[in-house]
């Protein structure tokens, strides 16, 4: 089973514990391919990544992880860079150097051919789906794309770097609409539609056609929604370190799920037992400094 995850690997920077930040291999879809690989799956990680020294970081540590870069393009332009802060809670924010950088160059010319490599689902978000010029190369991709696996869409919002909330809310429900499941946070349906409960703009996307809906919400827990009704799992009560890559987790988790369950068989008490180690896997991956998601021996039993 091949599984392809597209979207940025960046370089976090992150608050030591004297205040000085530290590089840490980042980028929501990185951390996914990632969390994916320590679950002992079959994964390739589809983005544009530098030669720079940032970028020979993030290739290691992928590598090391077994993520696979066959279809990754090798780029001279630099890396991009989040500098995070932190809450007191742990919570996190970010502002992005992204112009320029290899992360974000995709093309026609280097994306690969679905109809040749066959992948079994494509999990793609967070800010490729939303920077321009790559964003429409990579939708116009991902129908192609689409007519060979299902598309799990994360669009982990990031106001800091589009705050026009009309054209962010556009490009959601464009990429939604394409989408078999998407999952989001309690926080990224706060932002995007401030008027709307969240279980109603999912039950919407559900009556357009996706098959699961999974929403996050911290220390509340997880909410799954299909056309059979909703589910919903505590959070599980841990030491936070910090929330880097947590919903990261989640979204591999559930891709997990697809692979092993099958996409429509994620209803009831096996979507439930899904969310249930999606919660224990986010949790781990919180008790950790940046995103370091558990290793499948971690989840024994779960």
């Amino acid at each position: 089973m091949s599984i392809w995850v597209c979207g940025e690997v960046l370089i976090d920077l992150i608050p030591g514990v004297d205040g000085v930040r530290v590089p840490h291999v980042g980028g929501g879809p990185a951390n996914t391919a990632k969390a994916l690989a320590r679950l002992g799956h079959d994964v390739q990680f589809i983005d544009g990544i530098s030669s720079d020294l940032y970028g020979v970081m993030s290739r290691k540590e992928l590598l090391d992880d077994e993520v696979k870069l066959d279809l990754a393009l090798k780029s001279d332009k630099p890396t991009c860079l989040a500098i995070v802060s932190l809450a007191e809670n742990g919570g996190a924010s970010y502002e992005f150097e992204i112009d320029g950088t290899a992360t974000f160059d995709f093309s026609l010319d280097w994306l690969p051919d679905p109809s040749r490599y066959k992948p079994n689902v494509l999990h793609i978000g967070t800010l490729v789906t939303v920077i321009q010029p790559g964003a429409d190369v990579l939708y116009d991709w991902a129908i192609r794309v689409a007519e060979f696996a299902p598309i799990v869409f994360d669009p982990n919002i990031r106001p800091a770097v589009m705050g026009d909330r009309d054209k962010y809310q556009m490009a959601v429900e464009k990429w939604a609409a394409i989408s078999s499941v998407i999952k989001v946070s309690d926080d990224d349906m706060a932002w995007l539609y401030p008027d709307q409960k969240c279980q109603d703009v999912a039950q919407r996307w559900i009556n357009d056609g996706a098959a699961l809906i999974v929403i996050t919400r911290g220390a509340d827990g997880l909410l799954g929604i299909t056309a059979d009704g909703s589910v919903e799992v505590p959070g599980v009560k841990i030491e936070v370190a910090d929330t880097v890559g947590a919903g990261d987790t989640v979204g591999a988790i559930i891709v997990e799920a697809m692979i092993e369950k099958g996409i429509l068989n994620l209803t009831d008490e096996v979507l439930k037992a899904t969310l249930h180690r999606a919660a224990v896997a986010a949790g781990i991956t919180c008790s950790r400094k940046g995103a370091q998601p558990p290793y499948k021996h971690e989840l024994k039993g779960v």
